[in-house]
């Protein structure tokens, strides 16, 4: 690899915005053939890298060397141009237009006087797609199809132009199992044919499996990179936080109260049937399943957001119906969802007001909001939850992944619920960050609160929650106290076999 002529190569990069210096010289290469990972806790600087490099920011020093020649990337079309494609982590599709309109977006073959090339478009992306072995075609609408599905057209989009190098940020956050599998078939591909892959991931096993080489931002600058046969995760957890992580299961354990949440034979159409549970005050109760075996439609009911079809609900013994979320907030349940950007914020409101906005009614003095009250609930979880923000005015859009996690996080810790959901609580968050969710979520449960989380991470489950009830097509399978349950039992739960066999 050292003969070779980088495919691509960023040096001393600089990028800042207002009161913060998100890049500080940042120099970085990934070779032809390479897939290399990039990693750094939420806001050390590697999303604004690659949105510099994919055109979407400018720098304000540096230079992008493309094949040993100095290039302006002025904007996505003209990255891409230039061989350089970016698969966002958080989607970027037109859902109302067609796979095929979404995979040529802006490059949209036409026939004389300017009329598309229908007939071409929908072959051209027909035969993409069929690389990806995916279930749907050119002209299926793409806000039909689910979140890993348009992930999965992300993907098909760098397989349209003759690539230099590929960004793949967090790239595996929606998909399956199986989807997985095919997107590193896809990485494969593209390594055999010389492009360069740059790969970002907080998950370690993956980074581990298909990189050649790690390297490391913290705080906005680099901290050093290494060849990832020759490094382990320890190492690479200590050049990204400084500091070593207790990750071991959960093992301490505190007096439980009352019961707070009871669920008896609740149904939802075709999506969960007779699910029966109970979670106590102080209790950590975790949901685990593969994708569609029904956890987050569980949590979308108890939260007012679908109609159950048969059961009952019954919250500090009292049976109550839930019709909204209205409902659900009023009697203490909160929901922190999966899709923090589609549901959980405004992305471009403020964080004070992302963070107070569902308590605005009981913040007024007068007919106005008093900016008092907001400021210190504001500040409160602002320290308590360690969001690195410059202030309040910024907007949340602007935040890194994990720190928008946090303001969604403490909007409803600011509410004080008896029963607090939390769908995927470190879904794209670096494993520092984790760290301090788990604690957080562990705190939480010893002042009280009753909490559910739902995970599709093994090792999220087994270190926070105090029971896991493992589900499969609709239906829990088997309910494990943190003392007997094991990796094996728990995977044999989700794969359907039943109570007897795993027994």
């Amino acid at each position: 690899m050292s003969d070779q002529i980088p495919a691509l190569r960023l040096e001393g990069i600089v990028k800042t915005f207002p009161g913060v210096r998100a890049l500080d010289g940042v120099s970085f290469d990934v070779m032809p053939g390479e897939v290399h990972a990039l990693m750094g806790e939420n806001g050390a600087g590697k999303s604004t890298l690659m949105k510099v490099l994919g055109g979407i920011y400018q720098p304000n020093e540096g230079q992008i060397i493309v094949n040993e020649t100095p290039v302006v990337m002025a904007s996505p079309l003209e990255a891409k141009a230039k061989g350089i494609l970016f698969i966002h982590q958080e989607l970027s599709l037109a859902q109302e237009l067609s796979v095929a309109e979404n995979v040529y977006l802006g490059e949209l073959p036409l026939k004389r006087f300017g009329r598309v090339d229908w007939a071409s478009l929908y072959a051209k992306t027909d035969e993409i797609l069929a690389r990806l072995n995916v279930g749907f075609n050119a002209k299926t609408i793409v806000g039909s199809l689910s979140i890993a599905n348009q992930q999965m057209v992300e993907i098909a989009r760098a397989l349209t132009v003759d690539a230099k190098a590929v960004i793949f940020d967090e790239p595996t956050a929606s998909l399956t199992d199986a989807e997985k599998v095919v997107l590193f078939d896809v990485i494969t591909d593209l390594k055999s044919r010389g492009v360069g892959i740059i790969y970002i991931s907080h998950r370690m096993e993956e980074i581990f499996k298909i990189t050649d080489r790690i390297s490391v931002l913290r705080d906005g600058q680099h901290t050093g990179t290494a060849i990832t046969a020759e490094t382990d995760e320890d190492q690479v957890t200590q050049m990204m936080i400084g500091r070593k992580l207790d990750l071991s299961r959960n093992a301490v354990h505190h007096e439980l109260g009352d019961v707070a949440l009871e669920v008896r034979g609740l149904s939802c159409g075709d999506l969960f049937h007779d699910i029966s549970f109970e979670v106590r005050r102080g209790e950590v109760l975790g949901f685990y399943g593969l994708v569609g075996a029904g956890r987050t439609e569980i949590a979308e009911t108890l939260f007012g957001l679908r109609d159950p079809s048969a059961g009952t609900i019954l919250l500090n013994g009292q049976e109550t119906r839930i019709a909204s979320p209205i409902d659900a907030i009023s009697r203490g349940i909160s929901l922190v969802p999966e899709d923090r950007k589609g549901q959980g914020l405004v992305l471009g409101m403020n964080c004070r007001d992302n963070m107070t906005l569902p308590q605005v009614d009981t913040l007024k003095s007068g007919p106005f909001v008093a900016p008092g009250a907001e400021n210190a609930i504001f500040d409160k979880y602002k320290d308590r939850l360690d969001i690195r923000t410059p202030g309040w005015k910024q907007t949340v859009g602007n935040l890194s992944g994990g720190n928008q996690q946090k303001i969604v996080i403490g909007k409803w810790l600011s509410m004080h619920p008896s029963v607090l959901i939390v769908d995927e609580p470190t879904r794209g968050i670096d494993v520092g960050s984790k760290s301090e969710i788990h604690n957080l979520i562990r705190e939480l449960a010893a002042q009280g609160y009753a909490v559910i989380v739902i995970s599709s991470e093994m090792p999220e489950v087994l270190h926070v929650a105090d029971r896991i009830i493992a589900m499969y097509s609709g239906r829990i399978m088997r309910t494990f106290t943190s003392d007997e349950v094991t990796e094996d039992n728990l995977i044999q739960a989700i794969s359907g076999i039943t109570n007897d066999k795993v027994a």
